[in-house]
């Protein structure tokens, strides 16, 4: 235990002290919480701009125009003679769509016949993309919907089964855990736990390529003083005691400062975060031990992070991945990291909801643990073997 508590010591000294590790895992994960979340803040897109061309001049279509501009995704720029001028404003970028409305357009409907609008959207942006869509489906249907029943009533149906008639399925949407249905919510919970996993894996990889890695656990006399186990479990050690003031910071305080929802139970949180932190303490000196170079480590993690995000289900259904694929992501911690703190914090589920999620960390952890330590007593077998043959 001894041993234990002086390579913690040893290993926390060198975390505070070399300035390349200090940056990753302490000055980065400062930055990227300042950063990262600052495109986010706004939730969702509003008032995208697009360009109207009016073919048909009439009130239905001036009032089409003015409930598109009052809605909060849609921004009416401008109002245009044709279309080539409309063209004009979408290639030089100050619109984001084109919406066509044709001649006869209320005519037709006050006859009780379909009368189609056309939108012409960019979808180099998809979100963009998708918001004009939806703003102008939505208003588009209402304005349907309300000319419909008018029409109802003049042929002299009652006014309540007329409105039955123009919408029949009325529906309500509820969100339940993104009551704003905004982006920040959604992709901040995820995005954070995969910066401390990078972070984490970058910082321990730097900190067992970097010249004096056998200090930790070798006497100025060149002896040894703690074994590979030893060693292994005072560096995880230290590694948690570092992230016991990054993660709360993380997955609390930010949550807070940003108006995240959350749910669950911090201390359900932390407890979580154990051995999601030794998975990913114990993976990074894997990595540290694999490659043998800080450069080397910093290209590894640059090449594998955006897989890391994709393996994540995050971004892609797990269920829609191809079998290697789901297998592959079940290696790394923060596939069921995300899914569990997800689910404690933004769904407000308790710690036996998620114990497959915990099995699945703490068989991680157990593996990569015992692969560091096999690794560690490896490179002093060749450590010793080097020093031999120099003598």
């Amino acid at each position: 235990m001894r041993a234990v508590l002086l390579v913690f010591r040893n290993e926390l000294h060198r975390v505070l002290t070399l300035r390349p590790a200090f940056a990753v895992l302490v000055i980065a994960a400062a930055l990227y919480a300042l950063l990262y979340p600052q495109p986010y803040l706004s939730e969702s897109l509003r008032k995208s701009p697009i360009a109207v061309v009016d073919q048909d001049h009439s009130t239905t279509s001036r009032d089409l125009i003015r409930r598109l501009d009052a809605t909060p995704d849609v921004a009416v720029l401008s109002v245009d003679p044709d279309l080539p001028a409309a063209q004009r404003r979408v290639f030089a970028r100050d619109a984001s769509g084109i919406l066509v409305i044709p001649e006869g357009f209320e005519r037709e409907l006050l006859r009780g016949n379909s009368s189609p609008v056309a939108l012409y959207a960019d979808a180099s942006y998809f979100l963009i993309y998708q918001r004009v869509a939806l703003g102008v489906v939505s208003v588009v249907r209402t304005l349907g919907a309300e000319v419909e029943v008018r029409r109802l009533i003049g042929l002299g149906v009652d006014a309540p089964r007329a409105t039955a008639a123009a919408n029949p399925m009325p529906l309500t949407t509820i969100a339940l855990f993104n009551p704003q249905e905004g982006y920040a919510s959604y992709v901040l919970p995820a995005a954070f736990v995969l910066i401390l996993q990078q972070t984490l894996l970058i910082g321990v990889g730097l900190l067992g390529t970097m010249p004096g890695a056998a200090s930790v656990w070798r006497r100025p006399d060149g002896r040894s003083f703690a074994g590979p186990l030893a060693t292994v479990s005072g560096k995880l050690l230290a590694y948690l005691m570092l992230e016991a003031v990054i993660v709360p910071f993380y997955l609390v305080v930010l949550p807070y400062l940003y108006g995240i929802p959350r749910l669950g139970s911090v201390g359900a949180m932390l407890l979580f975060a154990v051995p999601f932190i030794m998975a990913t303490g114990a993976l990074g000196l894997v990595i540290a031990a694999l490659f043998r170079s800080p450069l080397a480590v910093q290209l590894t993690m640059a090449a594998i992070g955006m897989p890391f995000f994709f393996l994540s289900g995050f971004s892609w259904p797990v269920e829609a991945m191809p079998k290697t694929a789901q297998w592959l992501a079940q290696l790394v911690p923060s596939s069921a990291a995300i899914d569990g703190f997800v689910r404690l914090g933004q769904l407000g589920a308790v710690l036996s909801d998620v114990r497959g999620q915990v099995s699945v960390l703490c068989s991680l952890a157990l593996a990569y643990t015992l692969a560091a330590v096999l690794l560690e007593a490896r490179s002093r077998s060749r450590l010793a073997e080097t020093e031999f043959n120099r003598v």
